[in-house]
C-alpha cells in the first residue's frame, strides 16, 4: 500500500514531466514530426496530471492545528472533512474560511471586544502594552485576524479618534506618558509596536488628560490671608516639609525554567519587565558534554557568543566532574 506522501509526489512528478514534454514539443526540441492531433493529446495529459495532483493535494491536506492554550495538549484541531479542488476555492482560502466558521479567525475587531477580554492583571492601571495587544492576537488569546498589524493600527486610530480608548507613549519612569491621545485625530504611523506604547482605558486616558491640562491655581485674596506663613530654609532643611518622592520597587525574577518555555520568554515576560527602568537580564547555562565532544563544544560556543557580539560580557567557564 502507498503512503499518502508517496503518491503526491508520485502524481507532482508525472505532471511536471507531462509539462516538459508539452514544453520540449512546442520548442522544437523532440522534432516536428507532431501533427494536430499528438498535439491535443499532449495537453490533456498535462491537464489530468495537474487535475490529479490537485486532488491528491486536497485529499491529503485535511486537518487544521493551532495553538491554543485553553486546549489540554496546548493545540487545537479543525477537521477540514474530504476535500476536491474546484476553480472557484483555493486549499488556503478554505482553511481561511474553516477558521472563520469556528470563530478562529475576523477581518476586523471593536472597541468592546478589546474591552471585554481586556486582562483581569492589567484593570486596575487601565494600560495595556500594545506589544502584549499584539501578541494576543498570534498566539490565539483572542481572535486571530487576517493581518494583524494593519487591523490593530487601523482600529486603534478609529478607538483613538472616538475616545473610546486612549494611546499612551514615550512612558517615563514614573509610569507618566510624554504624549497620550484620546478623542482626537491620531496619525496611523503614532501606532508603533514599540515598548513603552500602552492602549489606555478610557476611564485612564480621560483621568490622565484632566491631570495634565490641570493648572496650579493661584489662591484669591481672601484665602491668602488664611494661608500658614511660609517657612524658612532652615525650617525646609530640617525636614519641616518634604517633598513627595515616588516610592520604587525592585522586582527579581529567581529560579529555573524548562526548555521548552525558553522561546516563550520574549513575549511573555520580558516584554513586561521593559515597561519599568534599569532592567537588567543575566543568563546561567549548564550541560555536561563528554570529553571527546568538549574541544568541539567550546570553539562553537565561542563562535557563537562572538557572533552575537557577547563575547566581553558573558565569561565561558569549563570543569571536569
Amino acid at each position: 500500500m502507498k503512503k499518502p506522501g508517496r503518491e503526491l509526489r508520485e502524481k507532482v512528478e508525472l505532471w511536471l514531466a507531462w509539462k516538459r514534454v508539452a514544453r520540449e514539443v512546442a520548442e522544437g526540441s523532440l522534432g516536428s514530426d507532431y501533427d494536430k492531433a499528438d498535439r491535443a493529446e499532449i495537453e490533456s495529459k498535462v491537464r489530468d496530471a495537474e487535475e490529479a495532483a490537485k486532488d491528491e493535494v486536497w485529499g491529503g491536506y485535511r486537518f487544521v492545528v493551532l495553538a491554543d492554550s485553553r486546549e489540554s495538549n496546548g493545540l487545537k484541531t479543525i477537521d477540514l472533512g474530504a476535500g476536491h479542488s474546484s476553480g472557484v476555492e483555493t486549499l488556503c482560502g478554505r482553511v481561511i474560511a474553516a477558521l472563520k466558521s469556528n470563530t478562529l479567525l475576523n477581518e476586523s475587531i471593536g472597541a468592546g471586544y478589546i474591552d471585554r477580554n481586556w486582562p483581569p492583571a492589567l484593570k486596575e492601571s487601565g494600560a495595556w502594552p500594545i506589544t502584549s495587544l499584539r501578541q494576543s492576537f498570534l498566539n490565539g488569546a483572542l481572535t486571530r485576524l487576517l493581518d494583524p498589524d494593519a487591523t490593530l493600527r487601523g482600529k486603534i486610530v478609529e478607538f483613538v479618534g472616538r475616545g473610546d480608548f486612549g494611546l499612551g507613549s514615550q512612558q517615563n519612569p514614573d509610569g507618566s506618558y510624554g504624549r497620550v491621545s484620546f478623542d482626537e485625530l491620531l496619525a496611523p504611523d503614532e501606532v508603533t509596536f514599540d515598548a513603552g506604547v500602552f492602549l489606555l482605558s478610557k476611564s485612564t486616558a480621560q483621568r490622565i488628560k484632566h491631570g495634565a491640562a490641570a493648572v496650579i491655581a493661584t489662591p484669591s485674596p481672601s484665602e491668602a490671608v488664611t494661608q500658614p506663613p511660609l517657612r524658612s530654609e532652615s525650617q525646609l532643611d530640617e525636614g519641616a516639609i518634604k517633598p513627595m518622592v515616588p516610592q520604587v520597587k525592585t522586582f527579581r525574577l529567581v529560579g529555573t525554567i524548562p526548555p521548552e518555555l525558553w522561546n516563550r520568554l520574549g513575549t511573555k515576560l520580558i516584554t513586561k519587565l521593559r515597561s519599568g527602568s534599569n532592567l537588567s537580564l543575566g543568563i546561567e547555562f549548564s550541560v555536561n558534554v563528554s570529553s571527546d565532544l568538549a574541544r568541539s563544544m567550546e570553539s562553537e560556543l565561542r563562535q557563537a557568543l562572538e557572533d552575537l557580539g557577547l563575547g566581553p560580557q558573558i565569561r565561558l567557564e569549563i570543569s571536569e566532574l
